[in-house]
């Protein structure tokens, strides 16, 4: 019996193309000359399943010229060779063709009332995240689904993070710095209890609502107090986030907690840096076997504008990786798709950085543990 075979789609394959798609499409078809333009677009990929020499399937992805997205744009498989695992196959084609072209997320869109597909999407670990309505020719509205596709290999030119996610909605740079502390100690507990000590040391009191962050100042210090080597670099001096709060009395006692903080990194000699860190100082960091944690504006991982920690494990001449703390089980993410989050340099350059006009960039760098007598343990 022959075995299914999957190949880059060829200018013959046109005519068997046409052919397929108006068996399994009566509306929204592709027609023979946009097929002609897929195949000679070298960015996009047509890739074709074959069973003894008969195309029986195809799978078009669009790869995003802006962006490390791609897109599973059409997919059909004939009638009589569904439920074999045809479509599943050349989902994984597509995918594997879109990771090594740099691709982080696959999406596609799917009919709402198309139940053997969203089940197939589901069980490959595909999530909803929206819709489309009035999106097809007879008006029909259209589920959205992506996956990451990208993930990194562990290097040994890098020390190896432990992820953790955050357990409450204010407590990403506890959860940051944990897991930057269990980078650099295998002892180093990952617990809610220590992620909630750290918070009540390192916390700036008050945020724009709710329980308040925490900046760098104090993960420095949270850092520096369980023996590890710490510095600091933020673009800005004096007390942080001090705008976004109206109160008079709670602008005080702001100052008076960054006054306290200052005081506790002065008595340490942990060094400030008033400048941005660099991503040639970052990546010489983690070279060095050093762990940065960094505040982001997580606008572009979510469209919202809300100050977050992450923990930075790794770099290559494409991406930043990233464990992000923040795990949104409601929006149906995992732990598996917060860590080692690949993000594309020039992207983690404008995220890297929160506010308007004078942004506010931060860091904590988090070295080996000092030695016994200097940690003064």
């Amino acid at each position: 019996m022959s075995e299914l075979q999957l190949r880059t789609a060829v200018q013959s394959d046109l005519t068997a193309l046409e052919r397929l798609e108006n068996r399994c499409f009566s509306e929204d078809r592709i027609s023979r000359r946009s097929f002609r333009r897929f195949i000679e677009m070298p960015r996009d990929r047509l890739i074709v399943a074959t069973l003894a020499d008969e195309l029986i399937g195809y799978c078009l992805v669009l790869m995003n010229a802006a962006t490390r997205l791609a897109r599973i744009y059409s997919i059909a498989v004939v009638p009589e060779a569904r439920g074999h695992g045809s479509a599943e196959l050349l989902v994984r084609q597509a995918e594997m063709e879109a990771a090594e072209a740099g691709r982080i997320i696959m999406r596609l869109e799917v009919r709402e009332d198309n139940a053997p597909a969203i089940r197939l999407y589901q069980r490959l670990g595909y999530r909803q995240f929206g819709t489309y309505r009035d999106y097809y020719e007879d008006h029909g509205d259209a589920l959205r689904f992506e996956r990451r596709i990208l993930f990194y290999e562990p290097s040994r030119h890098f020390l190896k993070v432990p992820y953790y996610p955050q357990t409450t909605d204010f407590s990403c740079g506890p959860a940051a710095l944990l897991m930057a502390m269990a980078a650099l100690d295998e002892q180093q507990p990952l617990s809610s209890l220590d992620e909630l000590r750290i918070w009540r040391e390192a916390t700036t009191i008050f945020m724009l609502a709710g329980h308040g962050g925490c900046g760098p100042h104090g993960l420095a210090l949270a850092g520096w107090n369980r023996g590890f080597q710490t510095e600091v670099w933020i673009s800005k001096e004096g007390p942080l986030f001090r705008d976004t709060v109206r109160n008079p009395d709670k602008k005080k006692v702001l100052e008076l907690v960054h006054e306290g903080f200052m005081h506790d990194i002065r008595e340490a000699d942990i060094q400030i840096h008033h400048e941005p860190l660099t991503l040639e100082n970052m990546e010489a960091a983690l070279h060095a076997g050093k762990i940065p944690i960094i505040l982001i504006s997580t606008w572009q991982l979510n469209r919202s504008r809300v100050p977050h920690w992450v923990t930075v494990c790794a770099m290559d001449k494409q991406f930043v990786y990233l464990h992000d703390p923040e795990v949104d089980t409601a929006a149906g993410e995992t732990v598996a798709d917060k860590q080692y989050l690949p993000v594309d340099r020039k992207v983690f350059g404008k995220m890297s950085r929160y506010g308007g006009a004078q942004p506010l960039q931060a860091a904590v760098i988090l070295g080996p543990k000092r030695d016994q007598e200097s940690a003064g343990t």
